[in-house]
C-alpha cells in the first residue's frame, strides 16, 4: 500500500517577496500572521501620526497626489514583498483616511470599531468561511445561528418563533423588508418624508410603485397623516417607519404607527439601523418601544455596535416570512443533503458568497454582553445631550432641537443674517472649509425649519465615539463659529462664497 501523503509543511519564516505567498490558514497560519501584522501596524501608526487629525488636509486633489507620489503604477510587474507592501500601503491608508476615532470626525453614522471586533475579524479573514454552504463554514454557521437567534429575541421577546439573518447593512435590510412584504402580496410602500433613501431604491429594484410619502413634523412621521394615506390602501400597504433618522436621529411614534397598521391591515417594517441597539440599554429602550410590534426590523451594528463595516441584521417576527428567501442550487443545498441534516445556508441571504460577519459581532457581544453595548449607547446619547447644551449656550450657534439619540443639529447664527439662499451657502462652505483644512468632518442636512416652512441647511454631529466627553467637542463648536464669522465678514466685503 502506498504511503499516505504527508501534510504540507509550513514555510520557514523569512522576509522578502516569498513572504507574500504565505497562507494565513493551516497549522502555521497564526505564526505567519504574527510575523506580518507588525508591519501593517507600524504602517498604520506612522500614517496616523502623519495625518495628525481627523481627515487629511487639502481635499481630493491632495489625497490623489499623495497616492500618485507613493505608487509608480497601480499594478506593478514585480512585487516588493509582503512586509514592505503592508507597511507602505497601511501608512498611506492611515494618512489618507477619515478617522472616526477622532472626536472631530463626526459627520456620519460611521463608528470607530472596537479593537476586539477588529481582532476577531483577522481570525475570520484568515480562516475564510464562506457562508453559502455548511461544508464551507461548519462552526461559523452555528455561531451565526446562535447570534441571529439572540438578536431576534432581543427585538421580539414575546414572539413565538422570531428569526434574523445577517445583511450588509440598512440598505439591504430595507430591501428585505419590502421584498418579504411583496411576497406576502403587499404592493404599495408607504414611508415618512424622513425615511432613508434606500426605501425608494428598494421599491424601484423590486418593481413596486414609488412609495407614498407621509408628512413629518419635527422629523417624525405624523400618525394622522399616515392613517389618511392608508385609508384607501389597507392591507395592500407596507409602512416603513424609522427609529433613528439619518439627519436628526428622531424616532417615529412606533406604538401609534403599529396600531394604525394593525387597524388597517398594513404590514410594518421599521428601519432601526441607527436606534435599534438602544434595546440593549435599560434606560434607553423605552425610546424604541413599539419595535416589537413590527413585522420586520433593520439593525446595524456598524453604528451603535462599534463593528467594522458591514454588520447589518434583519429580524422578522415570524420566521416563516424568511422562507421567501429559499432558493435551490444543487451544489450548495441539494435536497438529499438537507434531508440528511446539513443546514441550508443559501436561504439565509440574498447573497451567495459572504463573509462570516456574525463572528466578530458574536465575539463583541460575548466580550461586553448586551449591558456593555447598552452602556456605550448611553454614553454617546449623554454626550449628545451635553454637546447640545453647549450649543444652546454658545453665542454664535443655535440648536435645531434637543437630541433623541446621539445626533446634534445646529447652525451658525450669522447664516440667518443673510438673505435668500446665501445663509445656506455659508453653512455649506463652513463644512467644506473645515474638511479641506483637515480640521473636522461634520455632516449636513436640509430640514424644513425656515420662517415659511422651507428647508434650511443645518450642520450635524453624529456622536458615536463612546470614550469622549462633551468638553472634547468644545473646540469643534468654536471652530465652526470662527469659520462662519470669517465667511460672513467676506460677504460684507462682497467677496464671493463658493457654493
Amino acid at each position: 500500500m502506498a504511503d499516505a501523503p504527508s501534510a504540507p509543511t509550513a514555510p520557514r519564516p523569512r522576509s522578502g517577496v516569498a513572504s507574500a505567498e504565505w497562507l494565513a490558514g493551516g497549522s502555521g497560519g497564526a505564526d505567519r500572521l504574527a510575523q506580518l501584522l507588525p508591519a501593517a501596524l507600524r504602517g498604520m501608526a506612522a500614517g496616523t501620526a502623519e495625518r495628525g487629525g481627523p481627515v487629511p488636509a487639502g481635499g481630493p486633489a491632495a489625497v490623489a497626489a499623495a497616492l500618485a507620489r507613493a505608487q509608480s503604477s497601480g499594478l506593478p510587474r514585480h512585487g516588493v514583498g509582503a512586509e514592505q507592501a503592508l507597511e507602505e500601503l497601511s501608512a498611506l491608508l492611515a494618512a489618507g483616511s477619515a478617522d472616526p476615532a477622532d472626536p472631530a470626525c463626526a459627520a456620519h453614522l460611521h463608528c470607530p470599531p472596537l479593537a476586539v471586533s477588529v481582532a476577531a475579524d483577522v481570525v475570520a479573514s484568515a480562516l475564510n468561511p464562506s457562508m453559502d454552504s455548511w461544508d464551507q463554514a461548519p462552526v461559523a454557521s452555528e455561531i451565526e445561528r446562535e447570534f441571529t437567534t439572540g438578536i431576534a429575541r432581543l427585538c421580539y421577546p414575546d414572539a413565538a418563533r422570531p428569526d434574523a439573518v445577517i445583511t450588509s447593512g440598512g440598505t439591504e435590510s430595507n430591501l428585505l423588508g419590502l421584498l418579504l412584504a411583496r411576497e406576502s402580496a403587499v404592493t404599495r410602500p408607504v414611508c415618512g418624508a424622513n425615511s432613508h433613501h434606500s426605501v425608494a431604491r428598494a421599491a424601484w429594484l423590486l418593481g413596486l410603485p414609488a412609495p407614498v410619502v407621509v408628512p413629518c413634523a419635527d422629523d417624525r412621521m405624523v400618525p394622522s397623516a399616515l392613517a389618511e394615506a392608508l385609508a384607501p390602501l389597507g392591507a395592500q400597504a407596507v409602512v416603513v417607519a424609522t427609529a433613528g433618522t439619518t439627519n436628526t436621529g428622531r424616532i417615529d411614534p412606533l406604538p401609534e404607527i403599529a396600531e394604525i397598521c394593525r387597524r388597517t391591515g398594513a404590514r410594518l417594517h421599521v428601519d432601526a439601523a441607527y436606534g435599534g441597539l438602544a434595546l440593549c440599554s435599560e434606560s434607553l429602550r423605552s425610546r424604541v418601544a413599539g419595535l416589537e410590534l413590527a413585522d420586520s426590523v433593520a439593525l446595524d451594528l456598524h453604528k451603535f455596535g462599534w463593528q467594522p463595516v458591514a454588520a447589518g441584521v434583519f429580524a422578522a417576527r415570524a420566521e416563516a416570512d424568511l422562507e421567501a428567501l429559499t432558493v435551490r442550487a444543487e451544489y450548495l443545498n441539494a435536497d438529499d443533503d438537507t434531508e440528511a441534516g446539513l443546514p441550508d445556508l443559501l436561504g439565509r441571504s440574498l447573497r451567495t458568497s459572504r463573509r462570516p460577519d456574525a463572528f466578530r459581532m458574536a465575539v463583541t457581544l460575548r466580550a461586553l454582553g448586551t449591558s456593555g453595548i447598552g452602556a456605550l449607547v448611553e454614553r454617546c446619547c449623554a454626550n449628545a445631550s451635553g454637546v447640545h447644551a453647549m450649543v444652546e449656550d454658545h453665542p454664535a450657534l443655535r440648536s435645531w432641537g434637543a437630541p433623541e439619540l446621539s445626533t446634534v443639529v445646529f447652525r451658525p447664527t450669522v447664516a440667518d443674517e443673510l438673505p435668500g439662499t446665501a445663509g445656506d451657502d455659508l453653512v455649506a462652505q463652513v463644512r467644506r472649509t473645515l474638511l479641506e483644512d483637515g480640521t473636522a468632518v461634520i455632516g449636513r442636512g436640509a430640514l424644513p425649519t425656515g420662517p415659511d416652512g422651507e428647508a434650511q441647511l443645518w450642520l450635524k454631529l453624529t456622536l458615536l465615539h463612546p470614550h469622549t466627553k462633551p468638553a472634547d467637542y468644545r473646540a469643534l463648536l468654536d471652530a465652526v463659529a470662527a469659520v462662519a464669522a470669517d465667511l460672513r465678514a467676506s460677504v460684507t466685503r462682497e467677496s464671493p462664497i463658493a457654493s
